[in-house]
C-alpha cells in the first residue's frame, strides 16, 4: 500500500484480493455512520463489481451479488446501511436517472456504489471516493482518491484498518 496526501493506492493480486478491499471499505462505511457515495471506475472486466461483492458481503449479504447492467440499480435494503449497486454502463442519457428518483438513494445514509459514474455526469452527486481500478501485471492496482470530507474519513480508516492489519488486502504489493 501506498498513500500519497490524497490518493491510496494498493495492488490487487487477484479477485480475493479485490473482494477484501470491498469488504474493508464496506467495515470503513459502517465505521463512518452515514453511508457514503463511492464511483467505480475502469474498463471492463476491471473488478468492479467484484469489489462491490466483497463490500455488500462486508456488510453482511450472504446471497449472489449480480451486475446490475440490465437493470440499472440492486438494492441491497436489508443491509445496515442500506446498500444500492448501480451499473451506468447501459444508461443512454443521465435524464434516465432523474425518471427512476435517483435522488432518493443518497438521502438517509445509505451505501451507493455507482460502476461507470461518468455516465451518470451531471446528475449523480459528488462522490466521496472515487475507485479506478486499471490492470496491474497479473493483477490490479486500485487508486482512492477521496472527493468529499466524508471521503476523506473512509479513506484515513481504510488507511488505518490497512496499517493494523496488513494481511487484510490478499495480495497487496509489499513494493510499493
Amino acid at each position: 500500500m501506498q498513500s500519497d496526501q490524497q490518493e491510496f493506492h494498493i495492488f490487487l493480486a487477484d479477485e480475493a484480493a479485490t473482494e477484501a478491499l470491498g469488504g474493508q471499505l464496506a467495515k470503513a462505511v459502517v465505521g463512518a455512520g452515514h453511508g457514503g457515495t463511492l464511483f467505480l471506475k475502469g474498463n471492463l472486466g476491471m473488478g468492479k463489481t467484484t469489489l462491490s461483492r466483497g463490500f455488500m458481503r462486508g456488510l453482511g449479504h450472504e446471497g449472489a451479488v449480480k451486475s446490475p447492467t440490465y437493470t440499472l440499480v440492486e438494492p441491497y435494503e436489508h443491509l445496515q446501511p442500506a446498500a444500492y449497486h448501480f451499473d451506468l454502463y447501459r444508461l443512454g442519457d443521465p435524464e434516465e436517472l432523474e425518471y427512476m428518483g435517483i435522488r432518493d438513494y443518497f438521502e438517509g445514509g445509505n451505501a451507493c456504489l455507482i460502476e461507470w459514474p461518468e455516465r451518470g455526469r451531471g446528475v449523480l452527486p459528488q462522490a466521496d471516493l472515487v475507485i479506478s481500478l486499471e490492470r496491474d501485471g497479473e493483477g490490479r492496482s486500485a487508486r482512492l482518491v477521496p472527493g468529499t470530507k466524508n471521503g476523506e474519513s473512509l479513506l484515513a480508516m481504510l488507511q488505518d484498518a490497512g496499517n493494523k492489519r496488513p494481511e487484510a488486502v490478499s495480495g497487496q504489493d509489499k513494493r510499493r
